[in-house]
């Protein structure tokens, strides 16, 4: 099962040079080609859906390894490189302004396809959503600025998207695969890798946080008045010393993060109210909740009912496909195996000069460790 997840790369500024970024459309394209027509579209969602096949595609086009740039640049010379009508399946999104027109392009693609309109919806929303969980339910610090949405003439997708931390200059990158994606709001990431794990994140997408979950939608459902009373009893200064509890002490008993939000907007409460979402994806469906929403029911939650939500940053410790000495897990060869063979028969066999490709085999050969072999 190909690992989907995250990625935290660095910030570089500038932009790809032309004469790059027209090598990486044409090598992106007869790789796409012949992974498509070998493997499936099915199997190119999940392959692209992998961070770690990504970072090897990123490399073997030619951009740097580590660049936060790499996934924009990517993810762009595949949207200029793949017709929709030849490929069965079509990019749409990207970064900044692009971004915004996911839900148009979708609708787009989506009718040459003569895809129903119940599943234009659908893609629609799981672009919605998909966006939705990483800038409001994960609170990590990135905000989004890419987001791509890739769908195959049957309905099957994959979300690529990158937010920014403004604090440390990295970007962090998020992939989602609709065949393992059981519930937008309960642990939606096959699996999430990073490099750096941040000390708080709040992850209302954990099973830890599924009893938060169904508290604040029990809160929201309920008389606004009852909320603010909740909210009053936080911040008179009376109560202040009942904080004392959640913060951490030198036997690391309590690690809890008490950045209250200053405010809440009460008129899109009573909205909530008169809405009365059924569960905690309708809630967060809602036009209007964001972050700071989110960050106050849960904290209401937990220090007012004892529902504690997760705090901690839901990545696994590893950037690579597993490390030599066993940690954080062992290399997965078989993985890395499969991954090298597809895109070596696809590079072989794409529509490209001979310099390119042997340049491109250099550069798959670089990416792949020798113990490995």
């Amino acid at each position: 099962m190909p690992k989907t997840g995250v990625a935290n790369l660095p910030l570089h500024p500038g932009k790809a040079p032309r004469w790059l970024f027209t090598r990486m459309v044409a090598l992106s394209r007869g790789l796409t080609e012949i992974i498509a027509y070998e493997y499936g579209k099915d199997e190119f969602l999940r392959r692209i859906s992998d961070p770690f096949w990504f970072q090897a595609l990123s490399c073997v086009l030619g951009f740097d390894w580590h660049s936060s740039g790499c996934t924009t640049v990517t993810c762009g010379a595949l949207k200029e490189a793949i017709n929709p009508e030849d490929f069965g399946f079509a990019i749409t999104g990207g970064k900044g302004k692009a971004s915004r027109k996911t839900l148009e392009e979708i609708e787009q693609y989506a009718d040459r396809y003569n895809l129903s309109t119940t599943v234009i919806k659908e893609l629609q929303y799981s672009s919605r959503m998909a966006a939705k969980v990483d800038n409001t339910a994960i609170q990590d610090g990135y905000n989004l600025y890419h987001h791509v949405l890739i769908f195959s003439e049957d309905g099957k997708w994959a979300v690529i998207q990158q937010g920014l931390n403004n604090v440390n200059s990295y970007a962090r990158r998020y992939h989602w695969l609709s065949e393992n994606v059981e519930s937008f709001v309960c642990e939606p990431h096959n699996a999430i890798v990073d490099d750096n794990r941040q000390e708080l994140v709040l992850d209302m997408t954990a099973k830890q946080s599924v009893s938060t979950q169904k508290t604040s939608v029990d809160l929201v459902n309920d008389d606004p008045m009852h909320l603010k009373t909740d909210w009053a009893d936080l911040t008179r200064p009376h109560n202040q010393m009942t904080l004392d509890n959640w913060i951490p002490s030198k036997n690391n008993t309590s690690v809890e993060c008490l950045a209250m939000p200053r405010n809440i907007n009460w008129t899109k409460m009573r909205e909530i109210y008169e809405f009365q979402p059924k569960n905690y994806e309708e809630l967060l469906a809602i036009r209007g909740i964001g972050p700071n929403t989110v960050r106050a029911l849960a904290l209401i939650s937990d220090l007012i009912y004892g529902e504690k939500p997760s705090w901690k940053d839901p990545v696994k410790y590893s950037f690579t496909v597993g490390g030599k000495d066993g940690v954080p897990y062992p290399v997965d060869r078989k993985a890395m195996d499969e991954s090298a063979t597809i895109l070596q028969q696809g590079i072989q066999q794409a529509k490209i000069g001979e310099t390119e490709k042997i340049q491109a085999l250099r550069r798959l050969k670089g990416f792949i460790p020798n113990n490995c072999n």
